[in-house]
């Protein structure tokens, strides 16, 4: 039997665990299975999460039971067999939903909420957001809006975009 219980563990104890899982794939229920190294049995119905999703996306995962408790850690996904890998990538592709902002056709406050129209790398999106606050800057190029719903839209490189999106993008960064 496996104890995936980490309640009473600190932080370096869990990050001792990167080497933990051995293997990824998917039960005949569609269910995420990990088998974790010290674990007689497989655990089903796993999760992959990303620690720092925008400013780290390609290191530091953890592996969460359903209920979103930690039960391991890899520092990349290099660290998982092929196979594996994919599952895992696939798993976070699909929990994700990040459009990128191509331009933006046209925005207005009123209200105290700003209302932008623009084209991302999805289709064409209207949303709205507060304030600064709703504004995360990554980098002095890359940064993030979150709208009213808690959806995200990407700046991926506002040097990349039209003088237009440039000029109006360039008052939030």
């Amino acid at each position: 039997m496996c104890n995936a219980d980490n309640t009473h563990r600190n932080a370096a104890e869990v990050a001792l665990d990167a080497l933990r899982v051995r293997k990824l794939e998917r039960n005949s229920k569609g269910q995420l299975v990990a088998y974790l190294e010290g674990c007689d049995e497989p655990l089903t119905d796993v999760r992959v999460r990303r620690y720092f999703p925008w400013s780290q996306p390609e290191h530091y995962f953890a592996i969460c039971d359903a209920d979103g408790k930690e039960l391991a850690m890899l520092h990349t996904l290099h660290e998982l067999d092929p196979g594996s890998r994919e599952l895992a990538e696939a798993e976070l592709a699909d929990k994700v939903f990040n459009p990128k902002i191509t331009r933006v056709l046209s925005h207005k406050r009123e209200f105290g909420i700003t209302t932008v129209t623009a084209e991302t790398d999805r289709g064409q999106v209207t949303f709205d957001f507060n304030s600064r606050e709703d504004v995360r800057i990554l980098s002095p190029t890359r940064g993030l809006f979150r709208d009213v719903d808690g959806n995200t839209f990407e700046v991926a490189d506002i040097s990349k975009l039209d003088p237009v999106t440039q000029r109006y993008l360039q008052r939030y960064f």
